[in-house]
């Protein structure tokens, strides 16, 4: 053997230089993650309930309509004219309801081409307060029903301090927004302390409670501390010019700076589930309250913390109502807001500028379905149709996913298992 023969050392398999061979899918570049985002999340099926929502509308506006049924004893002779009639029918209630909402293409004047937009803010103020409560509600945990029964007791504190507390501006309207929110707090707060204490379950006793604050508002209103003198209806006195929201923008307008302190309540519960101690453990309650409380976390703190944060901000829904639109007291000030809440907090996916924003969408509805209903003579109610069609959807998620075909979130790459890489080499 050669002395370069003697030399030379085999090669190991760590030497070795075949190649590794690896199976299984490519990782997936960031456009595709992103468009799977978008194709698996909450607010793509949120925004297709709004328009699935929408198209069934249109179509009962069309089958309810005069003239598509006129047309439509001749279908099968001119199957164009039923289907033009529906298509107008549906179409200029919706223009309608838009011209009516958001701008009045028709107005000739700034005031009047704005002036549906700013109606549908104020509408949407105590929707964007009272789903904020049920939204915070829920990321603890908690079906709050009971927003209705919250706005009308923290309407009933705020009115008070309104029309009996005479003061000075901005200490008057400081201490009404305080006694509006304090009211719904203390009123949330009971069934809070129930639930914590009892075990009672808080959809009864929310619902429990809008019932007493029905009959309890009535009754105040019959007694001299609220009735208005010199009249024998359910009123109060008018709220002091003091106690009231200033306009946002004059006179010619509704719209008041409760819409301000909506926002500002929604920077509010932003940062407090998602940037301070208190929400994350409202948030870890919510989540599992077993292992909350293995963790060191007072679950019933937690309850009746949410609840009162939940019925101060419905509190300050009430608050919009009597020191801002209504600027009296009556048992009808609540409106449905209350009820309406729940379904602005599922379409925004309790999520706090989701809950703004379908607030907004649903102030959209209520401010212009009055404009529909006078331009086109299409009843109102379909304006409460396409609001529970709205409910239906958000509830039954895999239903809109299968009608768009939508993948379902988790779904992907549920049917293949990574593998480890082949090594070709010698086995040591």
């Amino acid at each position: 053997m050669s002395p370069q023969e003697e030399n030379q050392v085999p090669p190991g398999p760590e030497a070795s230089t075949a190649p590794t061979a690896t199976t299984g899918p490519e990782a997936p570049t960031s456009e595709q993650t992103l468009l799977q985002r978008i194709m698996t999340g909450n607010a793509l099926v949120a925004f297709l309930s709004v328009v699935l929502s929408l198209i069934l509308g249109g179509l009962l506006i069309a089958v309810t309509d005069p003239a598509v049924g006129r047309a439509s004893s001749y279908f099968f002779t001119r199957p164009q004219d039923t289907l033009g009639a529906a298509w107008s029918a549906a179409s200029n209630a919706y223009i309608a309801l838009f011209q009516g909402s958001v701008i009045n293409v028709r107005g000739t004047t700034f005031t009047s081409v704005i002036y549906p937009l700013t109606q549908t803010l104020t509408v949407a103020t105590p929707l964007i307060c009272a789903g904020l409560g049920v939204a915070l509600a829920f990321r603890a945990g908690l079906f709050n029903i009971g927003a209705q029964g919250q706005i009308l007791i923290g309407a009933t504190f705020a009115a008070w301090v309104g029309f009996t507390l005479h003061l000075p501006a901005g200490l008057h309207l400081l201490l009404v927004v305080l006694a509006g929110m304090v009211g719904g707090a203390v009123w949330a707060g009971l069934v809070g302390l129930l639930k914590a204490r009892t075990g009672a379950h808080e959809v009864i006793l929310t619902i429990m409670f809008n019932y007493i604050a029905t009959n309890l508002v009535l009754y105040f209103l019959s007694t001299p501390a609220f009735q208005r003198p010199g009249s024998t209806n359910p009123i109060s006195p008018q709220l002091d010019d003091t106690a009231v929201y200033p306009l946002l923008l004059g006179p010619a307008f509704r719209l008041h700076w409760g819409f301000v302190v909506a926002v500002v309540a929604t920077v509010f519960v932003w940062w407090l589930l998602n940037r301070s101690t208190v929400g994350f453990e409202l948030r870890a309650v919510g989540a599992n309250p077993s292992a909350a409380r293995t963790a060191g976390i007072s679950v019933s703190k937690g309850y009746i913390l949410a609840m009162a944060i939940a019925g101060a901000l419905a509190g300050l829904a009430g608050v919009a109502q009597v020191s801002g639109t209504e600027q009296v007291l009556t048992s009808g000030v609540a409106a449905s807001f209350g009820f309406d809440a729940i379904t602005v907090a599922l379409l925004g996916r309790s999520s706090p500028w989701g809950t703004f924003a379908a607030g907004i969408l649903f102030g959209a509805f209520r401010a212009g379905g009055v404009t529909m209903q006078a331009s086109t003579g299409t009843s109102i109610d379909i304006v409460l149709v396409v609001q529970s069609l709205i409910v239906l959807f958000i509830a039954a998620p895999p239903l809109v996913r299968a009608l768009f075909r939508l993948p379902v979130p988790g779904a992907a790459g549920r049917g293949s298992t990574p593998r480890t890489p082949v090594s070709t080499g010698a086995a040591a």
